[in-house]
């Protein structure tokens, strides 16, 4: 039993434009030093590029389409049996799904140099939207790592 006390989750408040969950926590991701207006505008203006090209319908739409396609559905854990570590496959909860697919869009757009963060995000929002880009590559990596060491699976825990 683990002597250390369970995390309590806070509360995600929606953001007030979209009023949704999703952007909330996106924003959240790219806060820097407490300076929310500058995170709000840079994915509602992203979130607006990455609608350009497409239908012109919802851009939240786009926004749930990127993340749903980003989610990983397993990963590897390490596991330490009898001096030997193991990377065994298990099944990623919802919500570790969420955060890790906001986190990788967030991540690899920052990554995307000699762009500017806004039309990077934009894009990588477009590219996951599509089923390709980045995000969608790190997704398909850890699934892939999870399918290659499916044989120590017995020793999920």
């Amino acid at each position: 039993m683990s002597r250390r006390r369970r995390h309590l989750s806070r509360k995600t408040s929606p953001d007030p434009v979209f009023e949704s969950l999703l952007v909330g926590r996106m924003i959240g991701y790219i806060l820097k030093q407490g300076k929310l207006s500058t995170a709000s505008r840079l994915v509602y203006n992203a979130i607006e590029k990455a609608n350009e090209g497409g239908s012109g319908g919802d851009p939240l739409a786009v926004v749930q389409k990127a993340v749903e396609n980003v989610k990983p559905r397993l990963e590897v854990k390490s596991r330490r049996v009898g001096g030997a570590t193991y990377q065994v496959p298990v099944e990623t909860t919802p919500e570790r799904q969420l955060s890790l697919a906001l986190r990788w869009i967030v991540e690899l757009a920052n990554k995307r140099k000699g762009v500017a963060f806004e039309k990077a995000l934009a894009q990588e929002i477009r590219d996951a939207a599509t089923g390709q880009g980045n995000a969608v590559k790190k997704r398909d990596e850890t699934h892939r790592m999870a399918q290659a060491n499916r044989a120590f699976a017995h020793l999920r825990w």
